[in-house]
């Protein structure tokens, strides 16, 4: 018998598709996890882990996700955004840096920046009262 095994491209379309879906933060974690853990190299999937322990009140883990993040990928305005949220969430300085370069990348890309905004939208459609995030809307449309 043959068994099925996703490559780590289906496995994280599946995911991005079951978080479109709604499926909450904390079953997506360890999914997350274990794609990243395959794919250690990939920006992506760490922004998207960091976007998920933020939303799951996980903020230091959110942090090294993104720094992760960046640093694999330092022109990932998503990842950016995601690095800037975990700093406001574990009180760290240089916030406004980091949303500054991503609103200077989003600044050459429509698409990424409908992207990125879009984003944000998801991400108080999910935690309503998150504060932070009002915040970087706010210095993203200065």
């Amino acid at each position: 018998m043959t068994e099925s095994v996703l490559s780590q491209e289906d496995a994280f379309n599946q995911a991005i598709a079951r978080y479109n879906e709604g499926e909450e933060p904390e079953t997506l974690i360890p999914v997350f996890k274990e794609i990243a853990e395959g794919a250690p190299k990939n920006a992506t999937v760490w922004a998207c882990l960091a976007w998920l322990y933020l939303l799951d009140d996980k903020p230091s883990l959110a942090f090294k996700a993104a720094q992760r993040s960046i640093k694999i990928d330092g022109y990932h305005p998503q990842a950016r955004i995601n690095y800037a949220l975990a700093m406001l969430a574990n009180k760290r300085t240089g916030v406004r840096e980091q949303v500054e370069l991503a609103a200077q990348m989003m600044s050459f890309d429509k698409e990424i920046a409908d992207g990125v905004m879009e984003s944000l939208e998801d991400g108080l459609q999910r935690k309503p009262d998150w504060r932070d995030i009002e915040k970087i809307k706010k210095w993203l449309t200065e």
